[in-house]
């Protein structure tokens, strides 16, 4: 996270695993799943931005920060569609 020129990297990481693995749970159960999709695409997006910048990368990097930057635009869409169309039948919402 240094390296992307975040400041507070330490602070950064421990949001970042909040994110990640507690939403990712919460996701997963579908404990407010509208939300928890909305914010996971969101902090998903910014993460492709800062950290899969291909169009500012050296050649020999070019195309793999290209894939990983289109697959977390990707992984977003996902996320907005759960968004959009809400949880299964056997989520935590639904009970």
């Amino acid at each position: 996270m240094t390296s992307a020129g975040l400041p507070l990297p330490e602070v950064a990481a421990a949001v970042a695993i909040v994110i990640e693995l507690g939403l990712g749970i919460a996701l997963l159960l579908g404990f407010k799943t509208r939300w928890t999709a909305i914010v996971m695409a969101i902090f998903t997006v910014v993460t492709a931005l800062f950290f899969h910048k291909y169009w500012s990368a050296p050649e020999a990097m070019k195309m793999m920060q290209q894939i990983n930057f289109n697959k977390n635009i990707a992984i977003a869409g996902g996320l907005l569609a759960l968004a959009a169309f809400g949880p299964g039948r056997f989520s935590i919402d639904k009970r």
